[in-house]
């Protein structure tokens, strides 16, 4: 397996991650941010566009995991990198988004 293997592995871990909280908010009928906002990433975009922002970042995951190399489930290498990708998307999301949704605290 080759070490570009396991970068688009991560990358596909990080944008489905990043599907998420687009296609909850999208399906759930709620404003979110999105790139497509104004500004872009702070302002709200219409529930519609982020279920498709979010299908969106689903096919691109799917592309860099499942079509990339070959992917297999067993290999625990594998897994990690889309977990890193995952667990590190999803961090800075949280801290993206937290500042505007009272999910930062301060002590």
């Amino acid at each position: 397996m080759h070490w570009y293997n396991y970068l688009a592995y991560f990358f596909g871990g990080a944008f489905f991650a990043n599907t998420l909280p687009h296609l909850i908010n999208g399906v759930s009928g709620r404003p979110f941010q999105s790139p497509f906002a104004k500004p872009p990433g702070k302002g709200l975009s219409s529930s519609t566009v982020n279920v498709l922002w979010g299908f969106f970042n689903l096919i691109v995951a799917y592309l860099l995991i499942l079509c990339v190399g070959n992917f297999s489930i067993h290999d625990i290498g594998q897994v990690a990198a889309v977990g890193a990708g995952v667990l590190t998307m999803s961090v800075m999301l949280a801290r993206t988004f937290g500042r505007f949704h009272g999910g930062l605290l301060k002590k």
